[in-house]
């Protein structure tokens, strides 16, 4: 038996198209157009080419994109008036701030400085725990797609176990949030678990979020569990050439697939999602600011 894939590309694209129908109905029934403000401070290759991909989805659906570029030693203080601003623009509906900040920003400053509702990254201390107290939020990116995949595949989450690898305040911790908001039983397990690999194998479904590449093997995963690959690794690659390398996640995929019901592959599987819930939490927030029904099948 070799696992079903979950081709996380093929179902971004239809969750923005789902995004791109529902912008065009509120541009033509309401007169609005959601609008995605997105902020660079400093020149970090891996984040520059991340804006210009963000930018470019957001026009795609037919949003309003608002770029602000910042020089890296750009001050606290002129940081959080922009944002400031930002929170006061009606036509800005959705706010990211993208990290890594330089080091003499205060990331937790600069990201509680956002208007809760506006924060589409959900990592507003306000959202994290209207999260954690099943409050309607605004839900980290990453753990949505996760969930959305996870959903489509099985439909009902209902009483399934589900095991979390991994305890970021990006990925882990939502993650086991919305896995308990669907009635799973939900245990979090990290790298100073004792016996990871047992816990792992009683689980219906792992999420391996964790940042170490192909960590979990085949012989850690249930026969017929579904495993959600959220890791992003280079590795090197001598195979493709000198000083190559090439990307993996945190489970061997390999060894894995011939375990597993379903997986996600890396490249191709959770990272799409990211950026597609992006936008679907752009969305949402435009929805919510003018007191109009939420898209169906793009929250949490």
């Amino acid at each position: 038996m070799t696992a079903t894939l979950i081709d996380g590309k093929a179902f971004a694209a239809e969750v923005r198209q789902k995004v791109a129908t529902h912008v065009t109905r509120l541009r033509d029934e309401n007169g609005i157009t959601p609008g995605l403000a997105v902020v660079l401070v400093g020149e970090d290759a891996a984040s520059q080419v991340y804006v210009r991909a963000k930018g470019k989805m957001t026009t795609e659906v037919g949003m309003n994109s608002f770029e602000h570029k910042l020089e890296a030693d750009t001050s606290e203080g002129d940081l959080l008036a922009l944002i400031a601003k930002l929170n006061a623009d009606p036509s800005v509906n959705g706010i990211l701030v993208q990290l890594p900040l330089p080091a003499h920003l205060n990331e937790d400053l600069v990201v509680n400085s956002i208007d809760p509702a506006k924060d589409v990254d959900g990592f507003h201390i306000s959202n994290v725990g209207r999260l954690g107290t099943g409050q309607k939020s605004m839900v980290p990116c990453t753990p949505l797609g996760c969930l959305m995949m996870l959903r489509e595949f099985h439909g009902s989450l209902s009483g399934l176990n589900a095991v979390v690898i991994g305890r970021s305040n990006i990925v882990g911790k939502p993650m086991a949030s919305l896995l308990l908001g669907d009635s799973c039983t939900v245990t979090i397990a990290h790298s100073r678990t004792k016996d990871l690999p047992s816990v792992v194998r009683a689980a219906d479904i792992v999420v391996a979020a964790v940042g170490r590449p192909e960590m979990v093997t085949g012989d850690w995963i249930k026969k017929g569990a579904t495993v959600i690959d959220v890791g992003i690794n280079r590795i090197p690659a001598p195979e493709k050439g000198e000083g190559k390398t090439r990307l993996v996640g945190d489970v061997d995929f390999a060894s894995v697939k011939e375990v597993a019901g379903a997986i996600t592959p890396v490249p191709g599987g959770v990272g799409p999602m990211t950026i597609a819930c992006l936008l679907a939490n752009t969305l949402t927030a435009t929805c919510r600011a003018n007191g109009l029904a939420e898209p169906e099948g793009l929250t949490a």
